[in-house]
Order: structure tokens, then sequence, then C-alpha cells
């Protein structure tokens, strides 16, 4: 993203906002970006607001080269006076603005160029880049071990790559395998063909989705009764409202063509509630009701017959068995069934995961991610090991907004332990979706370790709003590329 298109995003937004009657100042102020001044007429340098202070040495090698890595490493560059950091990345265009997919998969961004960018475009002054891939890592000598042979020493270790999609998890898209969101989609691409396959949770796919919406936008159209399938699987996932942004954003796109009503829209959701907010999920479900969009709970895709385009599912329940005297309680018997549902559109959340060479090494876990305390982002284990992103154990929080709280924390704690001092920084658990409901309409779920809605601003956060379209469609993306990249926003 170089400072034309910043300016072109930005003209944009005045012309949008004029039509309102709100001044660009005014209408940040309302959405709480202070920390993006330099967006409203300032400098980058007014935007930042800490000096390189600590003197603290030592060798930081980042895993990982996104938007975390990336960010965390700007933010130290400001920070140390004399740092030392490496960042290992195969990927030579692992910068991505990810939220965007949902937006190139509904044809409202252009082109998936809009989101990839060079890694070394946005590299921090004096960061070093390795463009090789971490296989193992041995945190009792504080060495990991490169792709290439390549063995690399380090002091403090950061590790911020990142998930892994696991498409090969589910049958029928074997060949897929593992893949990522900003990787190489040709696997993808291959087994979805023009089937009505589509996944908003990489790059490519994101596009291929467009596609294949607008062909199931025209059956409709035409008069076919046609039928669009959502999933949402039984592990975490980054961006977990995307399976139902991208549903929102077909029926907004089938209104559009004056074809909604023949076609049906139902999410196949893993959990047993359509937000993990209970106020959210009741403002959802009105919407959904609203909208005439169902929906199914305890159902997990394990099965693609891609030649007839049949979806199955694992549908699971539990009944009362037996009563048990001495328990003075009825048994639980849990049962499960597999079910069949035809689709001309299928979008596919698919199950997702550490990369294996992380999630099982000696830095993982049982459960394959890699484990810190929720607050301080530290590893239980090892204390000059830190983790955030998508890749770390938290209990909430896998979206860019979150990384947005996550490495400032990092920071701050790292830089302590490198002073030899204990972390007190304390990540909240905040998370942001901006939950795009309809073309101009964005709901803006945000909330914290409480489950609990906490809105920046005192507006009902429940309520579709169209400031709220704006920040996720024209301002959020300069705010990441010119403000967390830099360690400032």
């Amino acid at each position: 993203m170089n400072k034309d298109e910043l300016k072109k995003a930005l003209e944009i937004v005045d012309s949008e906002l004029k039509k309102a009657g709100i001044s660009r100042r005014d209408a940040f102020k309302l959405a709480g970006l202070g920390s993006a001044a330099f967006l409203a007429g300032g400098t980058q340098a007014e935007a930042a607001t800490v000096a390189k202070a600590s003197e603290a040495k030592g060798k930081i090698l980042i895993i990982g080269g996104g938007l975390a890595g990336i960010s965390t490493a700007a933010k130290l560059v400001n920070t140390l006076s004399d740092p030392d950091i490496t960042i290992v990345e195969p990927n030579p265009k692992s910068v991505s603005y990810q939220p965007g997919t949902t937006l190139v998969a509904s044809g409202v961004y252009k082109s998936k160029d809009e989101l990839i960018f060079d890694t070394k475009d946005y590299l921090p002054k004096g960061v070093t880049l390795i463009k090789d891939k971490a296989v193992d890592f041995n945190p009792e000598e504080n060495k990991v071990t490169l792709e290439s042979g390549d063995v690399l020493a380090y002091d403090f270790l950061i590790v911020a790559a990142g998930i892994t999609l696991d498409f090969g998890a589910i049958k029928g898209l074997e060949e897929i395998g593992d893949a990522y969101s900003a990787g190489d989609a040709s696997k993808i691409l291959k087994v979805f063909g023009n089937t009505g396959l589509t996944s908003v949770y990489n790059i490519d796919s994101s596009a291929h989705m467009w596609e294949q919406t607008q062909k199931f936008i025209q059956k409709a159209k035409d008069g076919n009764k046609v039928k669009g399938i959502f999933t949402s699987p039984n592990t975490a996932i980054k961006c977990g409202g995307a399976p139902k942004k991208v549903m929102y954003l077909v029926n907004a796109r089938l209104n559009e063509a004056k074809a909604r009503e023949h076609a049906d829209l139902t999410l196949y959701d893993n959990s047993d509630k359509l937000f993990g907010v209970k106020e959210y999920a009741d403002a959802i479900e009105k919407q959904f009701l609203a909208r005439d969009m169902k929906w199914n709970f305890n159902h997990n895709l394990v099965e693609v017959d891609i030649g007839n385009k049949i979806a199955i599912f694992n549908k699971f329940w539990e009944e009362q068995g037996e009563y048990d005297k001495d328990l003075e309680e009825y048994d639980i018997i849990k049962k499960n069934e597999k079910i069949s549902i035809p689709f001309d559109l299928l979008h596919i959340t698919p199950p997702q995961k550490a990369p294996d060479e992380i999630g099982k090494s000696e830095i993982g876990s049982d459960k394959g991610w890699v484990p810190v305390h929720k607050e301080t982002l530290q590893h239980v284990k090892y204390k000059n090991i830190f983790a955030l992103g998508d890749i770390a154990a938290v209990p909430l929080g896998k979206t860019g907004g979150t990384v947005r709280k996550q490495y400032k924390v990092l920071v701050e704690n790292l830089v302590a332990v490198m002073e030899g001092r204990e972390p007190t920084a304390k990540f909240g658990g905040y998370t942001v979706c901006p939950l795009i409901t309809d073309i101009g309409k964005v709901m803006l779920a945000e909330f914290d370790w409480t489950t609990k809605p906490t809105p920046m601003i005192p507006l009902d956060p429940t309520k579709e709003r169209w400031i709220w379209w704006i920040l996720k469609v024209y301002l959020l993306k300069p705010m990441t590329m010119y403000g967390m990249l830099s360690g400032r926003a």
C-alpha cells in the first residue's frame, strides 16, 4: 500500500463523511481512533508515543513475518536503543490485510491485490529478515533449526507464526492438506474448481469465492431454487465472525439482484450459540430472523462429496439416560449421526491449528497451540519465550484487532524481562469483530475476558451502523498498514 493508495482511501472516506455532514477528525474521534492521528492530518512522528528508552540488550528472534511479527518488531525498534532483531519468514508476501478477504469475496474490494504486500517493504529499519522456515525448536539451548539446516541461537524468542488451515481433516479435501491464509492456494483452487465450494480463509480463494457467488446469484436470478451452506468447525478459528459475515454478504448481493426469494441460506455451526457474547448472539439471532437466514447448531462438517455437491455433517446431541440412584441424577448419553445436505454454494471454514512443527514441538502443548499466560503472553514454561496472535493459546482473540492490543503488551513485558524485571503489563482479552451485516452496515462487536460488550464509545454496540462500515471498509486498512506495521497504532 503506497502513499497514493492511502491518499485515495482518505479521499473516499472524506467524500462519504461529507455526505453525512461529518469531518474526518470528528469521525475519527467518534470511532475512538486517536492512535491513528496521523491519518487525520498529522504525521507519523506526531502519532508516535514511545521514545527509544531502554538500553536492554539481547538477540531477539521472531518466528513469523505477518502482521503480528512485523508490528512487534517495529515496536521493539521504537523502544530499544540498540535492537538486535531477526525475523524468520518463508513467504516473501507474508504481510497482508487478511480482514479484507470478506470484502474481496463479496466484490466490495475489486482485487485480491489490494490485500497482499511485499514483506521487505514493511521490514523495520535494522531488522534482519531470513527467508526460511523454522522446523525444530530447542528451548533448553535457546536454538531454532531452519528448513535449510541452519541453526539460529537467540536470547529471546517471539512466536507469531499464525495458524494452519487444516482442509485435509475434511474427507474429500485430503488433496489440499494444510494451507495458509496468505500462502499458495493452487491446491485449494484445483480441488474447489467450479463446484460451488468456497472459502474466505485464503486470500486467493476469497477472490474465487466472489466468482462462485456471482454464478450462484445468477442461478437464483434465473429463477432456480438454490441452497447456500456456511460452516463453522470444531476447532478455534481466526475471525470467528467470518462464517456469518460471508453469509450476510451473500444475502445482501442476492437482495441487490432481486433474487433472494429463490435462495435458501443456512449456517451449520459446531457450537451451540451464534456468538460467544450473549448480547451479540441475541442481536445476530434477530438479524438472521429478519433476513430469513437459518442456522443449525452442533453440526461439524466432516466430508464433502464434491461430484454430487453434498456436504456431510456430524450432528451431535445429548439425551437423558437411566436414573442413577446413588448419584441421584440421570445419565447423559451422547448421540450423533451423519446427515447429508445438498448445496449450490458451500462456504467452508476449515478446521484450524498451529503449524505442526510448532504446535507439536517442545514449545507447543497437548492441544497444539503455544501455551502462554493469557495476560502477559509469556510462555508458561520458558520465561524468555513469548507468543501472540493466532498461534497463542489465549482463550479469546484470533483477530487483527486483538493483535493491535497484544503486541504492545508483549513488547512491554519482553523489555521488562530483558532488563531483569518481572512482566507486569496485562492483556485484557480485548477482541473486536466488525461483523458486516449488510452492504453499508456493520455491528462492531467488542468484548474482553468478561465476555461482555466493551464498546469504545457509548453507543449501543448491538446496533448495525453506517459509521462502522466506513471504519471497516476504508479506515482499518490504512490504520493497519501505516499504524500497526510501524509499531505506532
